[in-house]
């Protein structure tokens, strides 16, 4: 006589993927928090402007700064900024029946920077450097004009790697794009609480929130960025060596100038010196050997 054994109901697994979020959720909590200590990004009457562009990361953003800020050693106010950019067919009902769902204070800005771009930069030609340069403009006046202290972005650790390589591979230089920043004119901190998040994460967690996200049909459609060539080889790194990633972003928090070629961030002109003689300019070097020839036939 054959035995035959229930089938399992689905609930166990239900609340395998439940455990699974909590944990993931935590670990976010956590890492933005971290962040938020180590580089002083929120303090006590802080309000800060939560650029929300309707994409997996700023969703995340926005998600885990109302969680923390449940529990957070300091009161601030958080307040999400759309910018509508006038891009055909873009859905601009979306993010405001979310953040009203939720009961997030928000704004929109409406700025025709689409029409801008595609006048201004020929077709088939990068469009993110002057897109992202009127985007900034347009959120750096809203911030000045309504009195917030700090802007919150929602780059994430990838991000920061991708650019220190965009800049040593493309432009020649040792930069990237930190945590927590002073814009040029000197009036807006600009945050980035992911800074320690993996954007796999991010995914996965945008999935099991099930935020309602809004693709970009301007940059994100142009396949020859420079940036998706540099995503691609990290891909490929990650794959190869597991954490690989995680290690160049660790590097990135920690510098040693004396270990690079900068004299402008270590002086080697001091290292070594013997006595207190002024050290020959560069041009002197330049010039080659300077010293008088010796005088011949004994003269002096």
């Amino acid at each position: 006589m054959s035995t035959v054994l229930p089938l399992l109901e689905p609930q166990p697994r239900a609340q395998r993927r439940a455990h699974e979020n909590n944990k993931l959720a935590k670990r976010l909590r956590h890492q933005v928090g971290r962040a938020i200590a180590d580089f002083g990004m929120i303090e006590d009457g802080d309000k800060v402007m939560v650029c929300l562009s309707g994409g997996k990361d700023s969703y995340t953003m926005l998600d885990i700064l109302l969680q923390l800020q449940q529990k957070a050693p300091v009161k601030f106010e958080l307040v999400a900024v759309n910018l509508d950019q006038k891009q055909p067919d873009f859905p601009g009902h979306v993010l405001p029946q979310y953040l009203e769902s939720i009961g997030v204070a928000y704004h929109v800005i409406e700025q025709d920077t689409y029409s801008v771009v595609t006048r201004v930069v020929p077709e088939g030609k990068t469009m993110c450097s002057l897109c992202s340069r009127l985007r900034r403009g347009a959120l750096y006046t809203y911030a000045e004009e309504n009195g917030f202290t700090k802007i919150a972005l929602g780059h994430h650790r990838d991000d920061l790697v991708a650019t220190f390589f965009l800049n040593l591979f493309f432009h020649a230089k040792l930069s990237g794009m930190p945590p927590k920043l002073l814009s040029d004119d000197g009036k807006h901190v600009v945050i980035r609480p992911l800074a320690y998040v993996r954007e796999d994460d991010i995914s996965a967690y945008a999935e099991a929130k099930g935020f309602p996200i809004i693709p970009c049909n301007l940059c994100g459609s142009q396949e020859n960025l420079q940036r998706k060539q540099v995503s691609r080889m990290m891909d490929a790194w990650e794959r190869e060596t597991p954490g690989r990633i995680e290690t160049i972003a660790r590097a990135l928090g920690d510098i040693r100038p004396s270990q690079l070629s900068d004299p402008k961030l270590f002086d080697f002109l001091a290292l070594g010196r013997h006595g207190d003689a002024p050290m020959p300019d560069a041009h002197a070097w330049l010039a080659g050997d300077t010293r008088e020839p010796a005088m011949e036939n004994g003269e002096s």
